[in-house]
């Protein structure tokens, strides 16, 4: 005799719970592509870039038509730029920076699915909206007057706000932005050393204030202060001169000579956490910090040398198509500036004539001379998209005593055609900085002086050691439409600003 099956309470509750699992999973399995696709992931989200950020991807749940996306794909305010696919990942690749101190937003809707894929009357893509923002527009300088004089400033312009970084008491030579903005390393002498005639500078970190949102110091909540300095190298029996900070922020190079010995001198690397090293290299003259961070490029002798930062066994291997520069160049005397990728250079030559010529040099070997100028070529930079090179220029005015005539122009590099932009008045001091974005161009005029008044003994000093009087900053923005023109000089418009300095820089 059988005995009879009985149900415990237990058991009919887990047996209702699988059946109303095994409806739901049929419910899913029978509506799951009905499912709209969505937008899974936006690389930039709620981020703040920079220069050095030039694409972004967006990841969907489900294959996608390109030709629905990229024909709904809106930024706001426009941003140009070109789409390439990997599967399920769409990026964009901006033509050219993206403007600093502005707010984006990404939006996409009534794009579908891939055809094949899901039914033909799937639902459109969930609408999405992704927003970032550009970083600050900020830059820094060395004030002249007032209680500015002979002080680091930082001038935002996005927050409309202005700092003193470094204290009255120093009198602040020259500096450098760190790569992220958040902190300047700059050289300066204390006001009573100056009185007495010393040049022992220091060098020193200060912050800015600015720390990028992606910053840990950000997210934990810390405090950001501006106006924190840290020295990073003292004088060790040394005099310091000219430094340059790389790309990376990794290392500094100082020029040093020994202050008992002046036939002793060469370049030195300071690294964060070591001990200040002298580089195992010939003395050598004006040099910059490549911008793969790697190596430097000095005038020795009778050419350009280029000096690795660190020992072969140290240094990274190069990816395809990044080779470094030529080792030596004899034909050229100064590396004037480098394209953001390091793969070109614009270099100054000295010809026979008496004139002066300013090459481009590429990795690969190739020399192109861009212009042959009677007078002096101060300065150039390359903009982000290496369209246009500005240059600041000193042509020779005929006369009976030697003058030069300064002025700012734009060579396009497609063309090698050269532009005016502005002229700017004769033997005035100039230093000009062109924007990250390589939307503006900032330019200081100033009024050195050669006088042992006691009244300038503590004055702010220009890169010729004398004493700066008076200095005015300018702002010249820089439209793409307008230097398209051919004749931007007509339509471009400096602005003067009402600030007191010199030696002014953007910050990254």
């Amino acid at each position: 005799m059988s005995e009879k099956l009985t149900w415990q309470p237990l058991d009919r509750v887990a047996m209702s719970l699988m059946f109303v699992l095994s409806c739901l999973i049929a419910l899913l399995l029978w509506q799951g592509e009905q499912v709209a696709p969505k937008v899974r992931e936006f690389s930039w989200q709620d981020r703040q870039i920079g220069v050095d950020d030039t694409a972004f991807i967006l990841t969907f749940s489900r294959p996608m038509d390109t030709q629905s996306v990229e024909a709904n794909l809106m930024i706001e305010p426009s941003l140009p730029g070109r789409i390439s696919w990997a599967g399920r990942r769409l990026a964009y690749t901006l033509n050219a920076p993206a403007p600093y101190g502005t707010e984006f937003q990404v939006k996409l809707a009534n794009a579908r699915e891939k055809i094949g894929t899901a039914a033909t009357d799937s639902p459109p893509l969930q609408p999405f909206v992704g927003q970032f923002k550009t970083r600050d527009r900020a830059f820094a300088y060395i004030g002249i007057t007032g209680e500015t004089a002979g002080r680091l400033v930082l001038n935002n312009l996005t927050q409309q706000q202005t700092e003193v970084l470094t204290p009255a008491d120093w009198v602040v030579l020259d500096f450098r932005p760190y790569p992220q903005g958040d902190r300047i390393l700059f050289s300066a002498i204390e006001r009573s050393a100056l009185r007495q005639g010393s040049w022992d500078q220091h060098l020193y970190t200060v912050t800015t204030g600015m720390v990028p949102e992606t910053d840990a110091r950000r997210r934990s909540g810390s405090p950001i202060a501006a106006g924190e300095i840290e020295p990073v190298l003292d004088t060790q029996g040394f005099r310091n001169l000219q430094f340059d900070l790389a790309n990376d922020g990794s290392a500094i190079v100082v020029r040093r000579v020994n202050q008992q010995n002046p036939a002793d001198f060469g370049l030195w690397v300071v690294r964060p956490g070591e001990a200040p090293q002298r580089l195992d290299s010939e003395p050598g003259g004006d040099f910059l910090i490549t911008p793969d961070s790697q190596a430097i490029a000095v005038a020795q002798g009778q050419g350009m040398a280029l000096i690795p930062l660190q020992p072969e066994a140290a240094a990274p291997a190069l990816p395809a198509g990044k080779e470094k520069l030529l080792e030596f160049l004899p034909q050229f005397s100064q590396v004037l500036g480098f394209a953001r990728d390091g793969a070109t250079a614009a270099m100054l030559k000295f010809n026979t004539d008496f004139t002066r010529s300013l090459y481009l040099v590429n990795n690969r070997g190739d020399q192109k001379e861009l212009l042959r100028f009677k007078g002096s070529i101060h300065a150039v930079q390359f903009d982000p998209a290496q369209r246009w090179l500005y240059c600041l220029l000193g042509e020779l005015v005929e006369a009976e005593s030697y003058r030069e005539q300064p002025f700012l122009a734009a060579i396009d590099l497609q063309t090698d055609e050269l532009f005016p932009l502005v002229l700017l008045p004769e033997q005035q001091g100039v230093q000009m900085s062109l924007a990250p974005d390589g939307l503006a161009l900032m330019f200081a005029q100033t009024l050195a002086v050669d006088t042992a008044s006691p009244q300038l003994a503590d004055a702010p000093r220009g890169q010729d050691g004398r004493p700066i009087a008076d200095g005015r900053l300018w702002f010249l923005p820089l439209d793409p439409a307008i230097l398209a023109t051919k004749d931007p000089a007509a339509q471009l418009r400096p602005e003067a600003l009402p600030i007191a300095g010199f030696n002014p820089r953007w910050l990254p």
